[in-house]
């Protein structure tokens, strides 16, 4: 995916517009894609209007067994004094109805949003028809979100990520194909077409299994994790520059990788088992993003969903010259 740009109203239309025929490529009907309409026009028009202008990202997402999609509004404006007050219908700081968010979070299957002021605003809406679980279907233990965003220039994104949902837990890899464009696309997704294979397998057993499937490509950084909620765990390995840590209030603890290039370069491979506690969230992203050393300038946003947590990582710490992934797993809040 690509940021689409908003700092005018024309390219608020050219966003929708682009926003409809997703829609409709996921098989929407009439009033879920005027839902996607709305949403995206008035998450563009805030942009415009209060965020000094920012970026919508559009994605794809499978929530309750059905396609989403994700809409993300990125700014660093002046941010909102009062998320709960900005929520209420009537209110607005710039003589428009004061409908925006209000409308937005009615409209969209799901909603959340994380403003500081003086740093701006970032909202995430996912739109679609969920799918009604089984009476024997429990939700998941575990959230997870996360962006992929290709390098200006390129149409395909070097980097890719999946996740695998587990009893008790999730599994989750992170790829980066080396260089940018076709050819690191091609490792990326190899990695990921390796990972699916292996289902259940241990992240050491995956991560050989990805080391010998990618020979015949350019080679990727890939990290594979598991958190295990029933042992209270996470199995982390990792070959190459793909950082992960798990951060938590009053600390940061980074996951040890090992020097090397999956199908290339790998010296060795091994499994590393951390402790989970509660209160800790995963973070995972390549080098597109700058390492920080921990979210204390960020009050109450690893509560947020977590894909809301990866934009705002995106939005603050893009090198901007290379693919980005970043993904973000923490368990659910009864």
């Amino acid at each position: 995916m690509h940021p689409l740009q908003i700092a005018d109203a024309s390219q608020v239309g050219a966003a929708r517009r682009a926003a409809v025929e997703l829609a409709q490529s996921l098989g929407f009907d009439e009033a879920t894609t005027g839902r996607v309409s709305v949403i995206v026009t008035e998450a563009g028009t805030n942009l415009v209007k209060h965020g000094r202008g920012g970026h919508l990202v559009l994605g794809v997402v499978e929530e309750a067994g059905r396609s989403q999609l994700e809409i993300v509004a990125l700014d660093r404006g002046p941010g909102i004094a009062s998320v709960p007050r900005s929520l209420e219908d009537g209110y607005s700081t710039s003589g428009s109805p004061g409908t925006g968010l209000g409308a937005m979070r009615r409209m969209a299957s799901s909603f959340d949003i994380y403003s500081r002021p003086g740093h701006g605003t970032a909202v995430l809406a996912r739109v679609g028809a969920l799918a009604r679980p089984s009476v024997d279907e429990r939700p998941r233990r575990v959230e997870v979100g996360g962006l992929c965003v290709a390098m200006n220039g390129e149409d395909a994104c070097g980097d890719a990520w999946e996740e695998e949902a587990r009893a008790g837990g999730v599994t989750l890899v992170v790829a980066d194909g080396l260089g940018h464009g076709l050819g690191a696309a091609d490792a990326s997704r190899e990695a990921v077409a390796v990972f699916r294979s292996r289902r259940g397998s241990p992240p050491a057993a995956r991560l050989e299994a990805i080391h010998a499937a990618l020979r015949s490509t350019r080679g990727a950084a890939v990290a594979i994790a598991e958190v295990d909620l029933q042992a209270l765990v996470v199995r982390f390995a990792g070959l190459g520059n793909v950082c992960a840590r798990l951060v938590a209030a009053d600390r940061v603890r980074h996951l040890v990788s090992h020097n090397g290039t999956a199908g290339h370069a790998a010296r060795r491979i091994d499994e590393f088992t951390y402790p989970w506690v509660s209160g800790d969230v995963l973070v995972m992203h390549t080098d597109g993003l700058a390492t920080q050393r921990d979210l204390t300038a960020y009050p109450g946003l690893t509560g947020r969903h977590p894909s809301l947590v990866a934009a705002v990582l995106y939005r603050d710490f893009a090198r901007g010259r290379d693919d980005a992934a970043v993904v973000v797993a923490r368990e659910r809040a009864a």
